[in-house]
């Protein structure tokens, strides 16, 4: 016996220096990817800047082309009609084109290519101009005839090839720059997975580390509830002694559950924000893209239709479903360290009765179920928490008529008798039964048994067994597959402060 003291209490150490560096690991994780989000958000809407500038000077471009060619139609019009409105026209026009103009050059100010591209468009358009409004002023004149073989007589054919070839320069430049950016985009974009991908690893391996802890004293716990069951008939005397053991052992656990369900939850929730605006950002990219397959289609590669619609909602989607699994897990174990914290209040309880006001209360589920529940015999009365035996058979009677044999009507039978001051409580049913190998472990913490066709966490019969112990009780089960089961819960008769488990 001291030496199983011995070695609860040494392992406090190690097993303290995991948590603490789960926790630690964790935050850093999440501190990290907290910083490495913010920033390639910035970089990813300075991305967005530029590409949305590129497609306004392509725009600023394409308007200046439009307005340079509409003036030579009035021109042409006025030179041979002398009508005027197409002399109104043509200087309408003509007053429009230095606004649209100086556009180009605003937003190529940055582009040292453009801004010369720029300087020579305007000389071009200047020399076109002055041109246009030499034959324009002949006619107003009533020299319609030397306009019109000045017309003729002049390169503006020429120069409105060199505009042209010139706008298709720089409309060239801006898709090249455009591709180079977009290409930017898509690099932080996976950036961004990365550092997403890193963090959730680093969390999921906390939190399976931080379980496999949990479990691993939980393991030990009903190791020593067994050993308990074992001499219990045969070494009284050593009872107080194997109950310090234990009672040391749960508060470990309790303390454990606590840091497990508190200080996961805010990495977690830290990671269902980070997700959400993840997801948040998935309508602007969709946007910027169907605004690039409308505007300029062919720059829009295959690879980045495929990343906005199809991988970043589904990676978004595979994080969303880990996130809630886990935060459904961590309230399982904070329910149970709630209930470790429970004060227990004794009181002269008739099991006999319980079941039947468990029954009532479950009695359209049992009845939908193809089940049966009944008492046999006289059940022996004890002294303990109402809340917490009305629990256990709660739990044992729901789960023997979920796992009910198919084909086979489900018969369940609560009897009961006193042994040595002690009252052996019994839950039997016919179901499915329960495979030899799993008997142990059906009790764990998140451990099932058997086909998972019913829904649950694995949490039930941890919780029953947790509330056995704390009324000084144990619970321990036997069955064969297909041949149902039978739950033992074995209480004292009167609970007293000395049996009361912390």
């Amino acid at each position: 016996m001291p030496q199983t003291r011995t070695k609860l209490v040494t392992n406090n150490r190690p097993i303290g220096r995991v948590l603490l560096t789960c926790m630690v690991l964790g935050f850093a994780s999440l501190i990290a990817a907290g910083v490495a989000a913010g920033w390639l958000t910035g970089r990813n809407q300075e991305h967005v800047r530029w590409v949305n500038h590129t497609y306004e000077v392509e725009l600023a471009i394409a308007n200046a082309s439009i307005a340079i060619e509409q003036g030579e139609t009035p021109r042409r019009g006025y030179l041979i009609t002398r009508a005027p409105v197409y002399l109104e026209t043509y200087l309408a026009n003509r007053a429009r084109q230095p606004a649209i103009l100086a556009r180009v050059g605003q937003l190529t100010a940055d582009n040292p290519r453009q801004r010369a591209n720029y300087a020579r468009l305007v000389t071009l358009v200047a020399d076109l101009q002055r041109q246009r409004d030499l034959t324009v002023s002949m006619v107003r004149q009533g020299r319609g005839r030397e306009a019109i073989a000045a017309f003729f007589g002049e390169t503006g054919a020429k120069r409105m090839k060199t505009i042209r070839s010139l706008a298709a320069q720089m409309a060239d430049e801006e898709r090249r720059l455009l591709k180079i950016r977009d290409a930017d985009q898509m690099r932080s974009v996976r950036a961004f997975y990365g550092v997403l991908g890193i963090a959730g690893l680093i969390l999921l391996v906390v939190a399976i580390l931080s379980v496999a802890t949990v479990m691993r004293y939980t393991r030990d716990l009903t190791r020593s509830r067994d050993s308990l069951n074992m001499l219990n008939e045969t070494l009284e005397d050593q009872v107080a002694t194997r109950t310090a053991d234990l009672s040391l052992a749960n508060d470990e656990i309790q303390r454990f559950a606590y840091i497990v369900s508190h200080d996961l939850r805010s990495p977690l929730v830290n990671v269902m924000g980070f997700t959400a605006e993840l997801a948040a950002t998935i309508t602007p990219l969709e946007e910027l893209l169907e605004r690039a397959e409308a505007i300029a289609p062919d720059i829009v590669t295959e690879e980045a239709r495929l990343a906005v619609r199809e991988d970043l909602p589904e990676a978004v989607g595979f994080i969303r479903t880990s996130t809630q699994k886990m935060d459904r897990l961590i309230n399982a174990i904070l329910k149970l360290s709630r209930e470790g914290r429970r004060v227990i209040t004794p009181e002269p309880l008739d099991i006999a009765e319980i079941v039947g006001a468990i029954h009532g209360s479950m009695q359209h589920i049992i009845e939908d179920r193809g089940a049966t529940v009944s008492v046999e015999g006289v059940i022996p009365g004890v002294v303990s928490d109402r809340l917490a035996i009305e629990q256990i058979l709660s739990n044992l009677i729901e789960n023997a008529t979920k796992y009910l044999k198919p084909g086979r009507p489900g018969v369940i039978v609560v009897s009961g008798h006193e042994e040595r001051g002690r009252v052996m409580v019994s839950v039997a049913d016919n179901g499915r039964g329960i495979d030899a190998r799993d008997h142990a472990r059906v009790f764990d913490l998140f451990r099932r048994s058997g086909a998972q066709d019913q829904p649950g966490e694995g949490i039930g019969l941890a919780h029953v067994r947790a509330l056995a112990y704390r009324l000084g009780g144990t619970i321990d089960l036997s069955s064969e597959l297909g041949e149902g089961a039978t739950f033992r819960l074995n209480l004292p008769k009167t609970l007293t402060v000395q049996d009361i488990k912390a």
